[in-house]
């Protein structure tokens, strides 16, 4: 057959399928076909021409599409990479390409394989595209979902062609949605199942008979979709709210979900289902014809709908797979691919994760208006009685506002034009008196940001509103949340307006930054009105004592308002504060306790979890830091908040505890309540644990005060401190004791070693946790008079908890004692858990190690930052013992990928380090250990591997 006969033969029974797309054109002239359908046609029929055998046509059928879909997708990558592809051309390319497959197949089966010379009516049918695919976009990872469309029932004929082209585009490695059903069964199965309802809703036609799929779309929007908008509406909110649930349900996630996170594509398909099955809409090019969004805000949807696409695009390219998240191991590179550079103090990955989530907000907005506009129209619906009665009960006007079915709004158009500080007064109005702000109000608010000017900035009355809006009993974390969606929070206090969506490329913070102080403030109202009080007791307690809560407030709302500058966020937050304050009509006072609690809002975290509270010098420092008992309160209640508004799961009882024990001691060294002396401390201590070991003999108790150091008592209650006794005094045959045990308080498990002293014990033993799989957050390290080692360790699970059921906590022991007597080496036990988490790897973090002779008067402090491994302490301890120190105390710390652990220490003859030489190869063998083994090996693995080749 000639070339000319076999495209002749290939020829579709009906018009092919067109593009449907979904933010209407692509701007640019560009060529989007990346597949020649007629020529695959061709060459496919050449096949069954040249007279091979059945299964060898297959082969070659198999192997040449395999080869289109391959070449089509990696030229669809070059010129979305090459910026010829925008996002949505890319994903409109990629259905094109699809459709060519399977309309190709489909016509080299209906001509070659199961020919019909005069087709009865029942041997008719129509391939459908449906859901995602039937808005002919898709990402290379994208299922194929089709309907495989019957006049009235299934023929040998219809079946026989099914499963032929399923079984080929199987063969294709595809994920295929199949379903073959007559038009009857699809609109009866429409009305029942909200799932296939949507995905008819998207049908488009790709080749068979076309008067079928004619017949079905009539049908589905007579039968169906007539007097059922109200239904369909509500379902797909409500799906759209439980798919945000399963998401996470702020779009300000660091590592969103580009297809269902909120803001993200399906948000963006939600919209168009519900206009096209109120409407009939057949293109998404109508949205703003009848009606529903403004030119300007479809322009803003078609581009939020191109950058969504490209990301999603890319990120299946880059995956190999249809990754939908958008996590931390990816975002480097996809940054780069989409040609993201750093500018500005900010990282390239910072700057594309800033623009995705500033459209992820801007589809929020667009859903918000189309809900709007769907609200009021069902309004209008409503009977003329009504509507009119409604509007004898909405009529009441509040400081100049009206109140529109409980919800408050302005009276005209020009109303914040005439004063500009209704802008605010708004806001502060909805707060005061409980009510929901109206659409209309909200979108008249987005379309006056241009009179937020330097005038208003400065208005008092308006500074007025805004602070009693930050500092309000009434929720004010929902009311400025509502004025940043609209972007007036930005507008008016335009330090805030740098950090809307700005992201920091960690693994610690959870949310972006102005998401995370919206999210600090609401913990802190939480805190106040008694909501929190089982996991944040001594906040809830606190708050009751400060003398001014505005300035809590207002420290809140600015300790991370200097994020992605290049200076120290913190003291660059400090001199906001100093400028701010007095805009917002606060005093110099305050202004200066504000500008302190900015400037210093880390240090309390970081003191109770780097530094041993035992050691009268850290509370001594800390002390003369905060300086007065107020301070230390606000400091207390602000560092609460601070950490658990990071993420799910960084406030613990661990954290809990450490910082309740820097208050109190703090509050005792600067003369507070809890004021009372280190030597009536000790006193008190072993007043108490000797009656409480009333039933040994007084010769027995003697000797057992006499082991312990004055540290020893400072360092534990009466509860430990009776634990550790009978544990002592029943390991006096064997010398050894290991007892874990889970503490409830602090959401860890305490692991307690009782063994004879020796240089590398405490390595060993962190080693042997490790080697368990746990996770170590802190160790206090004590040697008793007579020679032996009194070693406790925190550590939790994987989970970030405690290790509590009885068979976990006996298996922990069991391989501590292995690895003390030799039976497990602690390295290869380690190195067997290694399973490194490529999210981690995405991060380089410099190894750095500081030397402090100043913080302890009896210790040298050594502080090393790097990233976070398993075995990373034992491999630092170990290398701490073979430098010839010996350690006092550790403090182990993990900010999300980075380890923070800083170790007390002294020379052998029980000194400070000093010398100059010793100091630096203390520094440099840190720094060595710090670098991760398995890196290092993985070049000389890859070496191994290519010798071998």
């Amino acid at each position: 057959m000639s070339p000319k006969a076999a495209k002749a033969a290939a020829k579709p029974a009906e018009k092919p399928a067109a593009p449907n797309p979904v933010s209407g054109p692509v701007s640019g002239p560009v060529s989007g076909s990346v597949s020649d359908r007629a020529a695959l046609t061709a060459e496919l029929i050449g096949f069954a021409d040249q007279g091979s055998d059945e299964m060898a046509v297959r082969r070659q059928i198999v192997d040449r599409l395999r080869a289109e879909l391959k070449e089509g997708r990696a030229l669809c990558r070059t010129r979305l990479e090459e910026g010829v592809f925008k996002g949505r051309a890319c994903a409109s390319a990629l259905a094109e390409l699809m459709d060519s497959v399977i309309i190709s197949l489909y016509d080299f089966a209906t001509a070659r394989v199961f020919p019909v010379a005069n087709p009865s009516e029942a041997e008719r049918l129509a391939v459908v595209a449906v859901g995602g695919y039937g808005r002919g976009t898709m990402a290379p990872g994208s299922d194929v979902d089709l309907l495989f469309l019957l006049p009235y029932k299934q023929t040998p004929w219809g079946e026989s062609l099914v499963e032929y082209m399923l079984y080929i585009l199987w063969d294709l490695g595809l994920k295929v949605g199949h379903a073959t059903r007559s038009v009857d069964e699809s609109v009866r199965l429409s009305k029942e199942d909200m799932t296939i309802r949507t995905s008819i809703l998207e049908a488009r036609f790709l080749v068979g008979e076309h008067k079928l799929f004619e017949e079905l779309e009539e049908r589905f929007f007579k039968d169906v979709a007539k007097g059922t908008a109200v239904e369909f509406v509500e379902a797909k909110l409500a799906e759209q709210d439980e798919r945000h649930e399963r998401s996470g349900r702020s779009r300000y996630l660091v590592e969103p979900n580009v297809k269902d996170g909120k803001g993200g594509q399906r948000d963006i398909h939600t919209m168009f289902w519900i206009a096209k099955y109120i409407y009939q809409l057949k293109s998404p090019n109508e949205l703003a014809k009848v009606g529903i969004f403004t030119r300007q805000e479809f322009n803003a949807l078609v581009r939020a709908d191109d950058f969504l696409w490209a990301v999603r695009c890319m990120l299946h390219f880059l995956t190999g797979r249809a990754e939908e998240r958008i996590t931390f191991d990816i975002q480097p590179e996809l940054s780069r691919v989409l040609g993201y550079q750093g500018h500005g103090g900010l990282k390239g990955v910072e700057r594309f994760m800033k623009h995705y989530f500033l459209v992820a907000k801007d589809v929020g907005d667009l859903t918000r208006i189309l809900c709007t506009v769907l609200e009021e129209q069902e309004q209008k619906k409503k009977p003329g009685i009504g509507r009119f009665m409604q509007a004898l009960r909405r009529k009441k006007d509040i400081q100049g506002f009206t109140v529109d079915r409980g919800r408050l709004t302005v009276t005209s158009d020009d109303f914040f034009e005439k004063d500009p500080v209704n802008l605010i007064r708004l806001f502060h109005v909805a707060q005061e008196h409980g009510l929901l702000i109206h659409p209309d109000a909200l979108k008249l608010v987005t379309r006056s940001l241009k009179l937020v000017k330097s005038e208003l900035r400065a208005n008092e009355e308006a500074n007025r509103l805004f602070l009693e809006i930050l500092s309000s009993r009434k929720d004010p974390e929902r009311t400025l949340r509502k004025m940043n969606e609209v972007g007036l929070l930005g507008k008016f206090v335009t330090d805030f307006g740098r950090i809307v969506a700005l992201m920091q490329f960690n693994m610690y913070h959870h949310y972006t930054a102005d998401e995370h102080l919206l999210r600090a403030i609401g913990i802190l109202a939480e805190i106040e009105r008694g909501e929190l009080a089982d996991e944040h007791p001594l906040a809830t307690e606190l708050f009751q004592k400060i003398n001014n809560r505005n300035v809590l407030y207002a420290a809140m709302f600015l300790h991370d308002i200097a994020k992605g500058r290049p200076e120290d966020h913190s003291e660059a937050g400090a001199k906001i504060a100093k400028k701010l304050c007095p805009r917002l009509g606060m005093g110099p006072g305050e202004t200066e306790t504000v500008a302190w609690l900015v400037e210093n809002h880390l240090v309390m975290s970081d003191v109770a979890q780097k530094r041993d509270l035992s050691d009268p010098k850290t509370l001594k420092d800390f002390a003369e830091l905060v300086q007065s008992p107020e301070r230390l309160k606000l400091l207390e209640i602000l560092t609460e908040a601070d950490i658990r508004a990071v993420g799910p799961g960084t406030w613990n009882g661990w954290k809990s505890q450490l910082l309740r024990q820097l208050y109190y001691e703090t509050d005792a060294v600067m003369g507070g309540e809890q004021q009372i002396n280190r030597k009536q401390r000790i006193d008190q201590s072993k007043a108490e644990l000797e009656k409480a070991l009333g039933d040994w003999p007084k010769t027995r108790r003697e000797k057992y005060f006499g082991r312990h150091a004055d540290s020893y008592w400072l360092s534990f209650d009466t509860a430990t401190h009776l634990r550790h006794a009978q544990m002592i005094h029943e390991a006096a045959d064997n010398g050894l004791a290991v007892i874990a045990r889970p503490d409830p308080k602090s959401d860890a498990t305490e692991v307690t070693l009782y063994a004879q002293d020796h240089p590398g014990l405490f390595s060993r033993f962190a080693g042997a946790c490790a080697a368990a799989g746990t996770e170590i957050l802190e160790a206090k390290i004590f040697t008793t008079r007579d020679g032996m080692a009194l070693d406790t360790l925190w550590v939790h699970d994987a989970e970030m908890g405690a290790i509590s059921e009885p068979r976990r906590l006996k298996s922990l022991e069991e391989t501590i004692r292995k690895v003390l007597s030799g039976d497990i080496l602690a390295p290869d036990a380690i190195e067997s858990r290694y399973k490194r988490q490529k999210r981690v790897e995405a991060f380089s973090i410099s190894p750095q190690v500081y030397i402090d002779n100043q913080g302890s008067d009896e210790f040298t402090l050594i502080e090393v930052n790097g990233l976070d491994r398993p075995g990373l302490l034992h491999a630092l301890t170990r290398t701490i013992f073979h430098l010839g120190l010996t350690i006092g105390s550790a403090q182990v710390a993990t900010f999300g990928e980075r380890a923070v652990d800083v170790f007390y220490v002294k020379d052998l003859v029980g000194h400070k380090v000093t010398n100059t030489n010793k100091l630096k190869a203390v520094e440099r063998h840190l720094i060595e250990a710090l670098e991760d083994p398995m890196k290092k090996a993985r070049p000389q693995k890859q070496k191994d591997k290519q010798s071998a080749a």
